[in-house]
Order: structure tokens, then sequence, then C-alpha cells
């Protein structure tokens, strides 16, 4: 039985309008601000996919995948490990989301460079290409996934699937289609292929799986788009098809959302970056709790109980009482706020195996309990301390920091890429590595990021 199924009349060709404006689009028709955030996500995805090199995640990933790997031609970043392409589009991809330090399309939740610069650094070092005609297909690749995620969100989300797997793939197939100069037929082919692979499910959040998403997404896109480059065809409608990614994994289909003031409103210059490394519906709590402990000092020891009022979805997806793993405490809202207490960190080092299971952090984490509050807005928090002999300080967050509202400043992206790299590579290597990453638009050879990021690696 065919699963092909007639578009109701009045759908428009999303797949194949989107493909054209893909291929039609210069490097100048790009607004300088949506270029300047473009270089902005690129710099944020480099530290954190070095950031994350040495994460237990990886060295499992590449026990995994170093047996079938072909040539080694493409880097591993952060790493002495080569690989061929589309397993170092796999391990990128893992690399910068297992920390969960990295880049927030906030309206959707999806983490937009992971799937998109994983695929195309990768391809890079084996097609030269650019730091512009690079930056551009990255911009391109974030545009059309956070352009496909709002199209469905939040009823795909709901459903459970993690969007940054199910439409970065999307993503990666239009970066790396855009890159390699497919005409349209062919990318629409891509989009088909791109879309019989979406997947990622929110159960797996927690778990090193989860970094296993966008890793997937970067493999998948870009094989997607070299297999149509080759002449391997799909369907043409594959985003808007009654039996097609949209109808058959959401209830929802806004087909405005994709195709609505193409080249005039631009997702890829609403992208965030987090300052803390964790879930970002808790980012208002650890930026509540450390603001108290700011104020009171050695008191901490006479905390007795602390009652947090939040968006509903903070609970949805950070609830977890009793993390077992630095993985499981970026995903509980009561692990973050005790470490943000107790230590002031929200960085890598707060979310360890070890610190999971601080005696002290799980004994303030159980006296630490949290509300729902629907009137609340996702980046505000209201933080109350109850002290052991009765008095209280409440700390209320508005917005929080690395939300659209406040967002980081290039200064702050530089330290957070720091302090996180030089855990890998070590200082020096890390100040070259972020200073080529700024000039990455200048530079002839892109591929030169990814053998910088290396010279500083050893072996786990």
């Amino acid at each position: 039985m065919s699963g092909h199924q007639e578009t109701p009349p009045g759908t428009p060709e999303v797949t194949r309008l989107l493909a054209q404006w893909v291929v039609d689009l210069e490097g100048k028709d790009i607004p300088a601000d949506v270029r300047r955030e473009g270089l902005r996500t690129f710099v944020n995805w480099v530290g954190c996919a070095v950031g994350g090199a040495r994460h237990e995640t990886v060295d499992a990933a590449l026990r995994a995948v170093i047996p079938l790997s072909g040539k080694p031609s493409a880097t591993v970043l952060g790493r002495p490990e080569r690989l061929d392409p589309a397993h170092a589009a796999l391990l990128n991809g893992i690399t910068s989301h297992v920390l969960d330090y990295d880049d927030t399309h906030l309206k959707t939740i999806i983490h937009p460079a992971g799937p998109v610069a994983s695929a195309l650094l990768a391809l890079a070092e084996n097609r030269p290409m650019s730091g512009e005609d690079f930056l551009t297909a990255l911009i391109v690749g974030v545009e059309v996934e956070c352009r496909i995620g709002n199209a469905v969100y939040p009823h795909h989300y709901d459903r459970g699937w993690h969007i940054t797997g199910t439409a970065g793939v999307f993503g990666a197939a239009a970066a790396v289609g855009k890159a390699i100069g497919l005409d349209c037929q062919r990318l629409q082919w891509a989009f088909g292929l791109a879309a019989s692979q979406s997947s990622g499910l929110r159960e797996m959040f927690g778990t090193m799986t989860k970094s296993f998403h966008p890793g997937r997404a970067a493999q998948n896109g870009m094989m997607s788009a070299l297999l149509a480059e080759a002449g391997f065809d799909s369907s043409e409608r594959a985003i808007e098809a009654p039996r097609g990614f949209a109808s058959v994994m959401s209830d929802k289909q806004d087909w405005s959302e994709i195709l609505g003031d193409l080249g005039q409103r631009w997702e890829a210059a609403l992208n965030s970056y987090k300052p803390f490394a964790c879930g970002i519906v808790i980012h208002p709590a650890i930026e509540g709790c450390q603001k108290i402990r700011e104020q009171i000092g050695a008191r901490v020891a006479d905390i007795a109980s602390v009652h947090l009022t939040t968006h509903p979805l903070v609970l949805e997806l950070t609830g977890k009482r009793t993390p077992r793993t630095g993985l499981e405490g970026k995903f509980s809202v009561f692990h973050s706020a005790a470490v943000a207490l107790l230590h002031g960190d929200g960085a890598p080092t707060a979310f360890t195996d070890e610190m999971v299971n601080d005696a002290a952090v799980v004994d303030l984490r159980d006296r630490i309990h949290a509300t729902a509050d629907s009137s609340c807005h996702e980046a505000s928090v209201t933080v109350e301390v109850t002290f052991k002999d009765g008095s209280t300080m409440t700390q209320h967050i508005e917005r929080a920091i690395g939300s659209r509202d406040v967002p980081l400043t290039d200064a702050q992206i530089d330290h957070k890429f720091t302090v996180q790299s030089a855990l890998v590579i070590g200082e020096a290597a890390t100040e070259k590595l972020l200073q080529l990453a700024w000039r990455s638009p200048e530079l002839s050879d892109i591929a030169e990021i990814a053998r910088c990021s290396s010279e500083g690696a050893v072996s786990a």
C-alpha cells in the first residue's frame, strides 16, 4: 500500500520554496547584525565543543566509532583523534552538547549550532571553504532548522520529541547543501532524506544519549546532502505532505512560520547563549541563588529551607529530585540551586558525578522545594530562603542573564569559552583558538579552526 497521499488544497509547496530560498540566498543578502550573531553562535559553539571534548560520553563514543571510521581526515575538536567526516560530525555534535552549555533558540528550545556547525566544519576539512562561505552556510542552516521548529512547536516538543535532533537534521542538510551548491531539486531530496532520519526523544534527557541527538542530526544531515548530490532521490514534499514530517510528528503545522518573511525576519538573529551548563529553564534559579549567596556569605550554613516559585516548564523539564550523575544533575533545579547557594557555581564543575553526590549538596538539596506558577515568566524566578533563626530573605529575578532581554556580551562569551576550553587544551592554545574563532570570516580556509583546536589536545 502506497504511503503517498494528495496534499490538501491550499497547502504551499513548503519543501520546494524553502529549498529555493536556500539556493538563491547570497552572503550579501544577510544583514550585518545577523552575520554578527552568526559569528557569536560559531564562537560559542567552538568553546563548547572543545570544553566537552574530554567528557566520558565522548570517550565512550570514540571507543565505539574508531573501529568503524574511514579515512581519518576530520578533527574531533579538542582531541588528537581524527575520523572520517561523517563520524567527526557525530562526535563534534556530541562534544558541543554534552555539557548542556551550548546556544539556544528560546522560542523552540532548539540548540541550533550543534547539528549545523558540526556537519559544516567536518565537511570543510575535506571540501575546503572560506570563512565567509562557512558563515553564510551556518546562518542558512540555523535559519532553516529554527523555522521548521517554529512550525511544529510546542506540540511536537510536548509529544516527547527532542527538537534539536528532529529539526537539527534539516539545518545540517540545508547548510551542507548550501556549501556544496545543491540545486533546488537536489536540496528537496536532501530535505526528504533528512525528514526520514529526524529523531531524538526527550526521555533521554539526563543521559549520554541526549548529546547523541545533535551529533546524529549533524551526521545524518551531512549524509542527506551528499546522497542528494550523488543523485539519491526522495519525496520533494517531505515537510508538508500528509505523511511528511510536520503532520506525522506534530498536531501543529504552521507553514507561515517556515515561509513567512523569508530573508526579512531572521530567526538566526534570536540565538542566545547559556551562562550556566544545564537546562536553560534552571538559569533564573541559579542566578537568584548566586545573588543570595553574595549577600549572606557564611550564613549559607544557617539555611533551614529554600522555596522557588518558577514557571511550570521548570519542574516539567528539570524536576529531578534525586539525580545520581552529573548529567542528571543538569536536569535538577534542586541540585542546581543547592550548588549555586553553597559554591556560587553554575559552570560545568557544578555538574560532575562527585558534586551531585556531595553530602553537603545532597543535604541542602533535600531542603529545597519548588512551586510552579503559570503567571511566572520562563526567564523569571522568586527564591525565598528561610534561616534556622526564622528570618527570611527573598530574591526575585525578572529576566535571567542569557535571556533575550539580558544577552551575554562578547566579553562574557570569551570568558565562558576560556574557562571551559583551558581545562582541555590549556590556556595558550585556548587564547589562540578564541582569537582565531572571532576572525573566522577572514580565513581563506575555515578548517584552520579545527586544526588549531587540537594543538594542545592529549589523549584521554
